[in-house]
């Protein structure tokens, strides 16, 4: 999950460092992190520039993606046990 909020962090801000530190993380873990996740996807996310990061056409098919699993994730946390009963047949 962390590398997903990275993701979303760099998209935001555009920038690794300042990412990293809403993040609360060193730059250089989170460049790292982004980095492993873009080998796993197989695709790079972020062109990388001097003092800027912009989304390569795979990284805006991606965030939208990771935002919703964010969120996702983020409502989960919060329900209650009664909220994953089974609630009829499937």
């Amino acid at each position: 999950m962390h590398q997903l909020r990275y993701v979303v962090a760099v998209a935001r801000t555009g920038n690794f460092s300042r990412a990293a530190g809403q993040c609360h993380v060193s730059q250089p873990s989170l460049s790292r992190q982004i980095k492993k996740i873009e080998e796993e996807l197989g695709q790079r996310l972020f062109d990388r520039m001097k003092r800027e990061a912009k989304l390569t056409s795979h990284g805006e098919a991606f965030l939208p993606r990771a935002a919703r699993i964010l969120e996702e994730a983020e409502a989960v946390r919060f329900c209650s046990p009664v909220d994953f009963a089974p609630q009829g047949h499937y």
